[in-house]
């Protein structure tokens, strides 16, 4: 019970009592005055009687009043006390903590407070009491200029102050005259007053500042160390045209003197040192001039050291401009050796008897060869870039017109066409194949057009068909006079048996002109891969570098055209290499593990550069076959296997059957369906239900066909359309057991070498431009010679000896590449490691590399490869 509900019950007892007192007078009064004037004794007996019954009974409820009075006044007492407790109790734990309280009512007039909060207030603590109005003490703290942030503009901090208290949602900060800060929590009370904790946070707000401070100074430190580590060189002007930031670069690229990075120094200060150098300075007017406007500006200059610079100019939002200046020398060489590459590639193609060309999605002619330019009778700069089209008569273009949009749908066409106009006397034939070129995500970009004149081949047959219906007419008609003229018969039979043999040799002669064209072709391997080398090393080279985002697509896309042709030539040397007969194989007994191992290895990384996972199981079997051609055929089957699956896992391993040791690959991919087994090992022969990264050409399969049939080994093929392949061969088991030594051959992740020194020798000098610029791109000191004596003359120059030495296998004046490391093995007296490189891929090189315990790479060169090797070698 609250002590206003007990003063209030004791209130209403007092009423009662009055009340009883009233009633009882009453009472009495009556009784005096209904006595009659008699005095009769029995009424007044009766009378007494009553009275003293009510007299009792009015008593006795006064009484137990009075006790219950007494009752609710000892119990008021106590709670006022216990109210009195309550209260200093509370005073005192608001003055023992150590924030500031005070306590505001509904209307908003103070009510409680403790010291703590008054030691906010200095100089008009003694002016604070309870009652006072909360917007009383904010006017008082403005005329005492107590709180720092109200001294620009008063009324709004007032105005922000009343809205906070009014609010009362959350915290507010307010720093203070005397230096210190000050954080206000407020929160509203159930009867509608207001709550305040006052916290002093200025040690916080300190460390808060001095964190600010040493994170700024790190970011500054980090931003010049940056800027130092950059390869370009970087200028920061501000708007008033000073020097605020710059790099080591900056000066080094441009042979600044001190006087135009020295403190205070101006962009006035670059000019000047720009006019000293006259005609070989800059003479870019809007960029000597960006007091005019610092618009965005790019260009190229050459420099007076000989470099040549990249200059770009971009403003920044508060009126100042960055410069940056990019040394492009290299890139501008690489460009220059590119094309230098391309006329090499030209001069190739130019000599093949095909016609060959190239065309992008919209029908227009990017590349053609020599003879492909006389066929079309105009001058190449009147050719590319325009739409076949308008280059061929309506007549030829309207019968190609179907399989042009075929191979811009992603399908490898073959189709015989008439060269020239109808109704011409002397007709020519061609064979056309157009190879469509896919993009990483299966769009068309182009296709490959390939056409030989097959005219002498269809006139061939025309004479064979000919001869052939002319000999079954003569034989029955001399079958009809067999009774008359059986002399006759003899004679023609001696005829017919003159017409075959001539037959036969037009055949003979027709099938040895295609043989010389496959042998030619075969032939011409060094010189078709050495120029696609020496411009595959300068793409690699130049794609290491950092470009603008336009010239990184046309690299990509040199590099996407140059991959495409060497797929193809290489594809092509080796069929016509197969057909040619020039591969003879040579069979040998080896350990199965010494070809899977390595196979495995290379293929592991690009296996998980697309996201899969290649597995080994090795097996300890020996086999009797052709290394080298096993090796292709293995290969193909794991290139295919990558190249077509999407996700999983693919896995290389044995079983042994009863017709020797299967060699199986299982992959993961989309499957084939059975009535496209034969397909796919025909020539530019593709799936479209394939779901791999790229396409290819279509030649893999086709390779493996002819390498089996040289070794007379079966091919099989299983697959489950959804759920994967498995291509297997089987190789005889071999007789003799080997002693091996098995070598785990450990990857290095990618990434740049620690400056290990190369020595490379070959006789072209754009090959050796192009070694040295890729290796120095992945942080290996490259020295380069065109001669064996050039390479020890190099070598004495050398502060140390080289880790490795790169070697092309044929050098002019029939040098070698393995007989020039052995006599620099033996300058150095060490066995320095040793990588050849050859586009003659004969087993009399292949034994001369394994027997200096040399390494041989294939041209063209696939840079993957080669960094894999030098990982390797250099671990």
């Amino acid at each position: 019970m609250t002590p206003s509900d007990e003063a209030r019950q004791i209130a209403e007892l007092e009423r009662k009592v009055a009340k009883l007192e009233r009633i009882n007078q009453v009472l009495i009064d009556r009784v005096e005055r209904s006595m009659d004037g008699q005095g009769s004794a029995f009424s007044l007996f009766q009378t007494a009687i009553v009275l003293e019954a009510q007299i009792r009974a009015r008593t006795l409820a006064l009484e137990r009043t009075l006790a219950d009075l007494e009752q609710s006044y000892h119990h008021a007492a106590r709670a006022q006390e216990q109210a009195e407790t309550a209260r200093l109790r509370l005073l005192a734990a608001i003055e023992s903590i150590s924030e500031g309280f005070a306590l505001f009512d509904a209307a908003d007039r103070l009510v409680l407070f403790n010291q703590r909060y008054l030691t906010f207030w200095p100089g008009m603590a003694d002016r604070i009491h309870t009652g006072m109005l909360f917007t009383d003490i904010v006017h008082l703290a403005i005329d005492h200029k107590c709180v720092l942030d109200a001294y620009r503009d008063p009324e709004g901090w007032i105005d922000r102050r009343m809205q906070q208290h009014a609010d009362s949602h959350g915290p507010s900060v307010h720093a203070l005259g005397d230096g210190r800060w000050m954080q206000v929590n407020e929160k509203r009370t159930r009867d509608g007053g207001i709550v305040g904790i006052y916290t002093d946070i200025t040690n916080l707000k300190r460390a808060e500042t001095q964190q600010r401070e040493a994170e700024l100074a790190q970011k500054t430190n980090l931003l010049q160390a940056t800027l130092d580590n950059i390869f370009q060189g970087v200028a920061v002007y501000d708007r008033h045209l000073a020097l605020v930031a710059w790099n080591n670069e900056f000066v080094r690229l441009l042979d600044l003197t001190p006087a135009c990075v020295a403190d205070g120094a101006r962009f006035d200060d670059l000019r000047v040192f720009n006019r000293s150098l006259g005609k070989l300075g800059i003479g870019q007017q809007r960029f000597l001039n960006p007091e005019e406007g610092a618009v965005p500006l790019s260009f190229e200059q050459a420099w007076h050291s000989g470099r040549i610079l990249y200059i770009d100019r971009n403003p920044m939002p508060d009126g100042g401009f960055v410069l940056t200046f990019t040394d492009i020398t290299r890139r501008k060489r690489t460009e220059e050796a590119l094309r230098d590459g391309e006329r090499r590639i030209r001069l190739v193609t130019d000599a093949m008897p095909a016609l060959i060309a190239y065309v992008d999605a919209e029908e227009r002619y990017q590349f053609v060869n020599e003879p492909y330019r006389q066929w079309l009778d105009r001058p190449v700069d009147q050719i590319l870039g325009r739409k076949m089209g308008d280059l061929v008569t309506a007549e030829l273009y309207d019968r190609r017109k179907d399989f042009v949009d075929r191979a811009l749908a992603g399908e490898v066409v073959d189709f015989e066409v008439e060269l020239t106009p109808s109704g011409t006397r002397e007709p020519r034939y061609g064979h056309v194949s157009f190879v469509p070129h896919l993009g990483d995500e299966r769009q068309s970009l182009g296709f490959f057009t390939l056409m030989q004149d097959i005219t002498e081949r269809r006139q061939a047959d025309a004479a064979v068909k000919e001869a052939n219906e002319t000999l079954e007419r003569r034989v029955v008609e001399r079958t009809a006079a067999l009774t008359r003229l059986n002399a006759q018969l003899k004679h023609e039979i001696a005829d017919r048996r003159e017409i075959e043999k001539a037959l036969q040799i037009a055949k003979s002669e027709a099938e040895q002109a295609n043989l010389g064209k496959t042998r030619f072709l075969a032939a011409a391997s060094h010189d078709l891969l050495q120029p696609l080398n020496a411009a595959r090393l300068f793409v690699s080279a130049l794609a290491d570098l950092d470009h603008s985002k336009p010239n990184r697509g046309l690299i990509n896309n040199v590099e996407i055209s140059l991959s495409a042709v060497e797929d193809l030539l290489a594809a092509l040397l080796d069929i016509s290499k197969l057909d040619a007969g020039a591969v003879q194989p040579e069979l040998v007994d080896f350990p199965i593990t010494s070809l899977l191992g390595p196979l495995a290895t290379e293929h592991r990384a690009l296996a998980e550069d697309r996201g899969l996972a290649l597995r080994h199981v090795s097996s300890r079997a020996v086999v009797r076959s052709d290394v080298r051609l096993l090796r292709s055929i293995i290969q193909n089957f794991l290139s295919n296997a990558i190249r077509y699956t999407r996700k999983g896992r693919i896995v290389l391993g044995c079983r042994r059957c009863s017709t020797g040791l299967r060699i199986e690959v299982w992959d993961t991919g989309a499957g084939i369906p059975a009535d496209k087994f034969d397909e796919i090992f025909e020539e530019f022969r593709q799936l479209d239900t394939a779901g791999g990264h790229d396409r290819g050409i279509g030649l893999g399969l086709a390779i493996v066909k002819r390498a089996a049939k040289t070794l007379d080994l079966p091919i099989e093929v299983r697959s489950l359309v959804g759920r994967g392949s498995v291509f297997s061969v089987t190789v005889p088991i071999g007789h003799k057991q080997p002693a091996t030594v098995h070598r785990s051959a450990t990857r290095r992740p990618p990434g740049r070498f620690a400056d290990p020194l190369l020595l490379v020798i070959d006789d072209q000098r754009s090959i050796l431009a192009g070694m040295q610029a890729m290796l120095e791109g992945w942080g290996c000191t490259a020295v380069v010679a065109a001669s064996g004596e050039e390479a020890l003359a190099q070598l004495a120059g050398l502060t140390r000896p080289p880790d490795l030495v790169i070697a092309d296998y044929h050098l002019g004046d029939g040098a070698t590449g393995a007989a020039e490391i052995i006599r620099i093995r033996q300058t150095l007296g060490t066995s320095v490691p040793g990588i050849i490189i050859t586009a003659n891929n004969t087993p009399a090189v292949q034994a001369v590399v394994q027997q200096h315990g040399l390494r041989l790479l294939r041209k063209p060169l696939n840079p993957a490869q080669l960094r894999a090797l030098l990982s390797q070698l250099l671990a």
